[in-house]
């Protein structure tokens, strides 16, 4: 399919969709596609094993819009949210050009594409974008909202938490040639983190968009849910300490070491230093971390990072 222009000058865009079991919502979510006032997209799906009626609903789209449109499915690893992700990122035959990431049970506002496009041609060829979201019930009742992070993005903050939501990430076209030149790396445990960690160690642009472009939808079977409020600030504030969140790290850091040749001097340097400070309790450690640089968006969560740190934790 020739890779035409539209009128505004924007180019076109693959929504890369990761579905597992998701026949209850997808509809909701493809008829948003239809909907968007870009309409230069085509779609690429992952398919992680759904025994429901995912396959049949994505067949019957992709024979609705196989006049005007690419639509692919693909089968997933199997491996997890994450690998489903980034396998679909890195799959060989993944046309180049920017991409939009998508779950399958929101509902994006008509605006996304355009505005994401936007974004990106003024960022320069390096660049990832996230948004914000409607947070809703089962039935798309808006129950809440997501927020800004406090302070800028950086792979300082990249290296502690995640501030791009998967739902809304958007690559350019060298964010995503810069992932695949990565590839797909093990046990790391979100792809969207592995994203904000990948172009901004890489010296791109990260971009947090005040929009409001996407309901994402709250129920039990979210990968990831929703953080909003004082008591998930207290439970993000308490995981610091926790086990889980010592091997995330040290997933993220293995894997970048490992691709450390597509990172800045500075943060491969950074990396170094970092992966050679062992976890030994003692304000040695919470000084190492200070002194490079790391923390989290708020004085509470990069409290608990400099608390687990001297505790030996992470």
């Amino acid at each position: 399919m020739t890779p035409a222009l539209p009128a505004e000058g924007l180019p076109r865009i693959t929504i890369l969709l990761a579905t597992w079991n998701g026949a209850a919502h997808l509809q909701e979510q493809l008829d948003s596609y239809l909907a968007q006032n870009h309409e230069a997209w085509d779609l690429w799906v992952s398919d992680d094993g759904s025994t429901d009626g995912t396959l049949e609903i994505l067949r019957a789209f992709q024979a609705a819009e196989c006049h005007r449109r690419e639509v692919r499915i693909v089968q997933g690893p199997q491996r997890g949210h994450a690998a489903n992700f980034l396998s679909l990122l890195c799959h060989p035959d993944l046309p180049a050009g920017p991409a939009a990431l998508s779950d399958q049970d929101d509902v994006w506002l008509p605006g996304k594409l355009r505005l994401a496009l936007s974004a990106l041609k003024d960022a320069g060829p390096l660049a990832l974008w996230g948004a914000q979201s409607y947070h809703t019930d089962v039935a798309l009742r808006v129950i809440g909202r997501s927020r800004q992070p406090r302070r800028a993005p950086c792979f300082r903050n990249a290296l502690t938490q995640n501030v791009i939501s998967g739902h809304s990430a958007t690559l350019s076209a060298g964010a995503l040639e810069l992932v695949r030149r990565a590839g797909v790396p093990a046990d790391i445990p979100h792809h969207d983190w592995w994203l904000y960690q990948l172009v901004s160690g890489a010296g791109g642009t990260v971009i947090v968009d005040p929009a409001l472009l996407i309901y994402y939808r709250q129920h039990r079977t979210n990968a990831v849910g929703a953080h909003q409020g004082l008591a998930p600030k207290l439970r993000r504030a308490r995981m610091v300490l926790g086990r889980s969140y010592a091997r995330w790290l040290a997933a993220n850091l293995t894997a970048l070491d490992r691709v450390s040749g597509l990172l800045t001097e500075e943060n491969r340097t950074l990396i170094t230093e970092l992966r050679a400070a062992k976890p030994h309790p003692g304000p040695g450690r919470l000084l190492t971390f200070r002194r490079l640089g790391l923390h989290r968006q708020t004085r509470l969560t990069t409290a608990s990072l400099y608390l687990a740190a001297a505790l030996g934790r992470v």
